[in-house]
């Protein structure tokens, strides 16, 4: 792909020559290298334009086709109409920053390096995918190493417009005078101080890259740590691997994605600027306060109580409190059940409760077991209070009417009520109480220090807390099932919408009520992995990346165990820079 085979092509751009009066780096040179620049990248939203709308026409069309009543019909429509979703959402996702970089071959070649991969009409490439083989050097090449790259250059871009350049040279001898004249950014200022370095500084700068460039590339299983103090690059280092394992291991990483966690949003932004090829769908990018889905926390608590939230016996508070939520009644609870009178004891309760505790479940799934048990003890008392055994068949009407027992409901909710981690941690740090039960290590200056009014907003040393209960808690299966419940009586609506709507329209050899209630419900529209993935508690993510790692308390470290249980991460930090109270 010489830039000098077809002058139609972004790639074979001949760069402006600079205006006399401009030295290296200057406004003329930067500003006839970004309209140069300008003109590939208008070619590739050209192109970009075009595959959206023949897949979107693709798309159409599927839609538009009479499936019948056949299910393998209607199975492979669906699966294609998949699958044209999908690359529309991809095709759209890469709307922004869709060339990011080029790179400059020894051979002449030029390749520009993107979010996708895109390519003419005649199938000749346009724009490298920057996880394709072709793109490995873009990441991979050092000065120490640079294989057969000369240049590389990266693209600053807002929306579809070309705002700035930075080269990177890697073999400053292999550029001639003219070229060196059109370099920009920190690329011209190594070209303007290289007649003066000494072969020492080279030989420095060279080892510094290759240190870099040994960890960017290290394996992905275990920890990587990266230490260093303000200024080393180590955070652009770990971006850069994060980078180089999504190339190298993308089948994995494809389908579990790496978690990013930063201290602050503006870390995100910088993230953002400096690693544009991270903005793919398979990387989730978070700070601290947002590991908890439905939370965003960015207000830290005052040293004290922030040492005391980051502190491991926080798991025992935690588990202490949910213990105390599972109550033994102080008093015989009478029940009348269409004229049988039972007693539920406090010892049949403890009973009950022992039992689901031994199962080692969590308690909202616990609580199950629990209620059934109650239930069938119940069952028992009303088949001897009418001095017979119950059938399989009575007893199963009587349990439904002990479930449905407005008395019945009650107690069993008040001996063990289902929870959510909110409501757990909001009422454990606004009652001192319930913290000094659940929480004998903590003295009474700690317990001042972590109290707050009910509902207050969470802080980020609580998103720990909020995880390590939602662990101990478990989801509700009773609120799942109403989840369920909620979309099934949806879908039918729709259902009973579009037949209406058909029949009305006279349009049933046209569309489907299937298709038409998709539609209402808007299914077509297909989330990515990382929104998927932000919003699943339980992810497992294939790769983790934590920066600022210093500031990270026991607790946030339990944390993000469970967010990679395969122990694959890259952690970056600085001991010296420690700030944060709860870190260790």
């Amino acid at each position: 792909m010489s830039t000098h085979e077809d002058t139609d092509r972004p790639d074979a751009v001949e760069d402006a020559e600079p205006d006399s009066g401009a030295g290296p780096g200057g406004a003329a040179v930067l500003q006839s290298q970004i309209a140069a620049e300008q003109h590939a990248l208008d070619t590739f939203y050209a192109r970009l334009d075009q595959v959206r709308q023949h897949t979107e026409a693709e798309l159409d069309s599927i839609r538009m086709q009479r499936a019948g009543g056949n299910p393998q019909n209607r199975s492979e429509r669906d699966s294609m109409a998949t699958l044209f979703e999908n690359r529309l959402a991809q095709l759209n996702a890469v709307e922004n920053r869709l060339c990011f970089g080029r790179l400059d071959l020894r051979d002449d070649e030029r390749r520009y390096i993107g979010r996708i991969g895109l390519a003419d009409g005649e199938q000749t490439r346009l724009l490298v995918d920057w996880r394709a083989q072709a793109a490995e050097p873009f990441y991979q090449a050092t000065a120490a190493n640079p294989g057969d790259v000369v240049l590389r250059r990266h693209l600053v871009t807002s929306g579809r417009a070309v705002t700035g350049i930075e080269d990177d040279v890697l073999d400053l001898d292999a550029l001639s005078n003219d070229q060196r004249s059109r370099l920009g950014g920190e690329g011209a200022l190594l070209a303007a101080l290289s007649a003066q370095r000494t072969g020492r500084m080279s030989d420095i700068v060279a080892t510094i890259q290759a240190e870099q460039d040994t960890v960017i590339r290290a394996g992905h299983t275990g920890v990587l740590v990266v230490e260093g103090g303000p200024g080393t690059g180590k955070t652009a280092v770990a971006l850069h691997r994060a980078a180089y394992l999504l190339y190298a291991h993308r089948e994995r990483l494809s389908r579990s994605g790496v978690l990013v966690v930063g201290p602050s949003p503006v870390f995100m932004r910088y993230i953002d600027r400096v690693l544009p090829s991270l903005g793919e769908t398979g990387v989730v990018m978070l700070t601290a306060g947002e590991l908890f889905p439905g939370v965003r926390a960015h207000v830290h608590d005052a040293p004290h109580g922030a040492r005391l939230k980051g502190d491991l016996r926080m798991v025992q508070t935690i588990a202490g409190a949910i213990a105390d939520r599972q109550r033994v009644p102080d008093a015989p609870v009478r029940i009348n059940l269409d004229g049988s009178r039972i007693e539920l004891t406090a010892q049949a309760v403890r009973a009950a409760r022992d039992r689901a505790r031994r199962t080692g479940k969590p308690h909202n799934v616990a609580r199950v077991g629990f209620a059934k048990d109650l239930l069938n003890h119940l069952a028992d008392l009303v088949g001897a209070s009418l001095g017979a055994h119950l059938s399989p068949e009575d007893r199963a009407v009587v349990i439904a009417d002990l479930r449905s027992d407005v008395d019945v409901r009650r107690a069993i909710n008040l001996a063990w009520m289902p929870i959510t981690p909110q409501d757990l941690v909001d009422r454990l740090l606004s009652d001192p109480r319930r913290l000094a039960s659940s929480s004998p290590w903590l003295s009474e200056e700690d317990i001042e220090a972590l109290i707050r009014p009910r509902g207050t907003d969470f802080t980020v040393e609580d998103v720990p807390l909020l995880d390590e209960a939602a662990e101990q808690l478990g989801e509700d299966p009773s609120a799942a099932q109403a989840e369920a419940d909620r979309a099934a009586a949806q879908r039918a609506e729709d259902l009973n919408y579009a037949r209406a709507v058909v029949s009305m329209t006279g349009t049933a050899g046209l569309v489907s009520t299937d298709m038409l209630a998709d539609r209402f419900a808007g299914d077509s529209v297909t989330e990515s992995l990382s929104e998927r993935a932000a919003v699943d508690r339980t992810w497992a993510f294939g790769h983790v990346v934590v920066d600022e790692a210093q500031e990270c308390s026991p607790m946030m470290w339990r944390l993000l165990g469970r967010r990679n249980p395969a122990r694959s991460m890259t952690v970056v930090g600085d001991l010296a820079q420690t700030r944060s109270a709860a870190s260790p």
